[in-house]
């Protein structure tokens, strides 16, 4: 969840640039910007010859006037034309702001979401605003939120704490670590490891970035969303990101101890209807390349 005091701030920042960036901010880049954001590189112990084209879609937080059902479909057939062979979903896919003027009901943003395609499938985790939109999933700590049941009726596995295997590597899905509340999640990464046999490379979907630090190196490439990049973001920096490790898993690419990380900056808003610096982004990796 994104601090107001940080936000403000980076709007602040934004407004003392003058009244256009203020206004870019707020009436251009969370509406109308669509960016590919692409990443190209070597994990470790990667296989040779082995070629693996992802895209990624985090932070939908689908409800009007951002996020409708035309965005959606662009956005939908925008992934479809970059030919990935595997597509993953990284969760939050409701609104989570005040500003929100009309939601969106879970089985039609779904249906939306089913026509993705890809020949190693379509998978999904789960975020934490997922699970607080539906209070009875919080209070068991047991079902799948409705989110997550309407994606499944569209076609698409969600995975909570599972390993399947993709062609030729294994996907892990990590539930969120935020489900019940800030920093107290559904989340349960020796249930996933124990679920590893082989010596297939292991990617790894989890909605919040911060489980990477601490990840052993049979996880080659965690894919992260949550933090929307900041949302705002000044010179490469971000006034606020809800994460316990502030801009080291911001946005973007991030390697440690041989290990690959990837941070989608999401297309969606959360808290206030501002993006700076940071465009809506439809996020491309090539690993292998």
């Amino acid at each position: 969840m994104m601090s107001r005091r940080g936000l403000m701030m980076g709007l602040g920042a934004t407004m003392a640039m003058g009244t256009g960036s203020a206004a870019y901010a707020l009436g251009v880049e969370p509406y109308l910007r669509l960016a590919v954001e692409r990443h190209a590189f070597l994990p470790s112990n990667w296989p040779p010859g082995l070629r693996l084209r992802v895209v990624v879609l985090a932070d939908l937080h689908a409800g009007a006037p951002v996020m409708d059902e035309d965005r959606i479909e662009r956005i939908v057939a925008a992934a479809n034309a970059l030919q990935p062979d595997l597509m993953l979903l990284l969760g939050d896919y409701g609104p989570s702001t005040r500003y929100v003027t009309r939601e969106i009901p879970h089985e039609d943003v779904a249906r939306r979401l089913g026509a993705l395609r890809a020949p190693l499938g379509v998978h999904a985790v789960l975020g934490n605003h997922d699970w607080w939109e539906d209070r009875d999933a919080v209070r068991h700590r047991t079902s799948l939120p409705s989110i997550g049941r309407a994606l499944e009726a569209s076609g698409i596995q969600v995975l909570q704490n599972d390993v399947v295997r993709a062609g030729p590597v294994l996907l892990g899905g990590l539930d969120s670590s935020w489900a019940y509340a800030v920093r107290h999640g559904a989340d349960d990464l020796p249930k996933l490891l124990g679920q590893v046999t082989g010596d297939e490379p292991l990617l790894l979907m989890a909605h919040e970035p911060d489980s990477f630090a601490t990840l052993p190196r049979r996880v080659g490439v965690t894919f992260s969303g949550h933090t929307h990049g900041g949302q705002v973001r000044l010179m490469g920096w971000s006034p606020v990101v809800p994460s316990i490790y502030g801009n080291r898993y911001a946005w973007g690419h991030v390697r440690e101890e041989g290990r690959d990380l990837v941070v989608s900056g999401g297309l969606g808003v959360s808290t206030f209807p501002v993006r700076f610096g940071v465009p809506p982004e439809i996020t491309l990796v090539e690993l292998g390349a």
